[in-house]
């Protein structure tokens, strides 16, 4: 009876929305978007070993279908479906074989979507359907045994792979499957590639690549363009800041293959949302790729993770990367023509600046929501009404966007729950004494866990407040309170004095730079060439950086810039080195 009377509150609230309610920034309207991305993230499906509760969403395939788009996520009892990549909803299938699915696998073959999930330990199905938005998923029986992180792929010439991997012992592998047997395997087992630590420092395991373990090659993903296979693979762990994923390049699907010399192309280790791997590549809306990956929280257990996306370019040499430059930053969403993916240049008023809260517990301050640390957060004495967190910007800005990290803290949940939502309301001051409305969620019945929002007119205001009204947990707890807008002030000068030394282990470098007056931070890029400088790594509060993520064999060039709430510099001298 609970659950009716539940599901009934939940369908009106979300009826009155709709029908009455106009935010100034609805989700339908947004132009921008800010990872992690806000879906209603699935609670662990058990309560296994009295593990703490966590929600979670990780290795994202995304495919298209028809036009729009379906991500399966690990153990999410079902998937999202969205028309643009960026609003997405959750679908709860009529049949669903795999409650418990982890690092699922899809692919788009004519008229049917078909899905494949992970099982070390036993027989797999294949699942398919022509109309995902209903889930009347039918299985092909038991037609692969014993394979983690499968990926599943179909050429233009008709022919069907799997490939799979998940081990700190085992390569990347692959099979043809035979179509006309219902995808049975075929006998051979080809190896394809594996980790190289001693030649691939992002492939070492560790936050920093700092363990002497040996790093996980797990997930892979293909991709074919003009004719070249890209096999896609993560490493070192999904639990690190450095977790990232790689590509080798073959004219074949089963090889042989050859190692990217830009690895890796998804890499996102500095900021607040870090990790970029084990995800899937997609083609998006005006035929741009997008990468989606998987972001590590890993507070509750190492599996607490979200998800992040990045556009995603071929070079003219044919070289693969995702741009993860200010990537947990506003950027133009998929659908928006001629911007889609572009960094908006809208930059954090909300880093490091005075706090004060209606209550807080123990070490969990409500300084911790403005630390730029997606693992640290502020506890609420409860979870009611009365609670608010203010955040005084000491300069007037002109917001453009906010994002609210919620935290799970001792929450006991399990599994798909109805009904979750949050609601509450930011306000903006001028003077700290006459307030304005910027996100009103006071009649919202969603669940946002980390709900960004674009201010449909932009607002000066120099004092945020946060004034809870519900949250679905036991507790409020918030990771971070993320406030997106210009100063208006001077942006920092060009960073001087650029230096790299690289060490005698050449997977290693220091870089150091000198410190900018005013600069909040530093964005610090490098590649392989001097126009190729895809990588990069957003340093809070130092002028330093130790780099353990090269290639032994590999010339790199280095460039910084320094940004602070007001903008960006431009990029400093770019330097080689051998």
């Amino acid at each position: 009876m609970m659950y009716k009377v539940l599901n009934k509150t939940f369908i009106l609230g979300v009826l009155y929305t709709c029908i009455f309610f106009d935010l100034p920034a609805q989700s339908t309207r947004m132009s921008t978007y800010c990872n992690p991305i806000n879906i209603d993230y699935t609670y662990m499906i058990y309560n296994a070993h009295n593990d703490l509760s966590y929600r979670s969403g990780a290795d994202p395939a995304v495919v298209e279908f028809r036009g729009e788009y379906y991500m399966f996520v690990t153990r999410s009892m079902g998937y999202w479906h969205s028309t643009d990549l960026l609003n997405w909803t959750f679908i709860t299938p009529e049949k669903w074989y795999f409650q418990g699915s982890n690092a699922p696998a899809a692919h788009n073959y004519k008229d049917s979507l078909l899905y494949v999930t992970g099982d070390p330990s036993g027989s797999m199905s294949l699942l398919y359907t022509d109309s995902p938005k209903q889930g009347d998923w039918k299985a092909v029986p038991a037609i692969l045994n014993d394979l983690q992180d499968p990926a599943f792929f179909i050429d233009d010439d008709d022919q069907a792979y799997i490939f799979w991997g998940s081990s700190n012992v085992y390569p990347i592998r692959g099979k043809k499957l035979d179509k006309t047997r219902r995808f049975r395997p075929a006998e051979e087992t080809i190896e394809l590639l594996g980790l190289n630590e001693e030649e691939h420092g992002w492939e070492r395991f560790g936050e920093n690549h700092s363990d002497t373990l040996d790093g996980y090659i797990e997930g892979p993903w293909m991709t074919k363009y003009n004719d070249k296979y890209y096999l896609q693979y993560a490493a070192p762990g999904t639990e690190f800041n450095v977790y990232g994923d790689g590509v080798y390049t073959s004219d074949s699907p089963l090889g042989p293959y050859e190692y990217a010399p830009n690895n890796p192309v998804s890499y996102k280790p500095g900021g607040f949302a870090n990790g970029a791997g084990h995800g899937s590549t997609v083609l998006g809306p005006k035929g741009q790729y997008w990468h989606f990956g998987s972001v590590a929280v890993s507070v509750n257990v190492n599996w607490e993770r979200r998800i992040a996306m990045y556009p995603t370019y071929f070079d003219e040499e044919g070289l693969m990367y995702a741009n993860t430059s200010f990537g947990d930053y506003p950027h133009y969403a998929p659908a928006v023509p001629d911007k889609m993916g572009e960094f908006t240049g809208w930059m954090l008023l909300s880093y490091q600046k005075p706090v004060k809260a209606s209550s807080s517990q123990g070490e969990y301050a409500a300084e911790n929501i403005v630390d730029e640390n997606i693992k640290t957060f502020w506890l609420a004495e409860n979870n009611g009404d009365q609670q608010w967190i203010e955040i005084d910007l000491r300069n007037p800005g002109e917001i453009h966007a906010i994002q609210v990290n919620y935290h799970d803290y001792e929450s006991d949940m399990y599994g798909k729950i109805p009904g979750l939502y949050h609601r509450y309301v930011i306000e903006g001051s001028a003077d700290g004494e006459t307030w304005l409305t910027l996100v009103d969620r006071k009649n919202s019945y969603k669940d946002v866990p980390n709900d960004y929002v674009e201010l449909s007119t932009p607002q000066t205001v120099r004092y945020i407040r946060y004034k809870n009204i519900h949250v679905p947990t036991p507790y409020l707890a918030i990771s971070g309170l993320r406030v997106f807008g210009l100063g208006q002030g001077k942006v920092p000068r060009n960073v001087k004095n650029l230096t790299v030394t690289r060490d005698e282990d050449r997977r290693d470098a220091m870089i150091r730079w000198n410190a900018q007056e005013d600069s909040q931070g530093y964005n610090v890029r490098w590649g392989i060439a001097p126009d190729k400088l895809y990588s990069a790594w957003l340093v809070y509060d130092q002028n330093f950086l130790e780099l353990k993520s090269l290639t032994v064999d590999q010339v790199y060039y280095f460039a910084v810039e320094a940004f602070n709430e007001n903008g960006r510099s431009s990029l400093s001298e770019t330097i080689k080195i051998e």
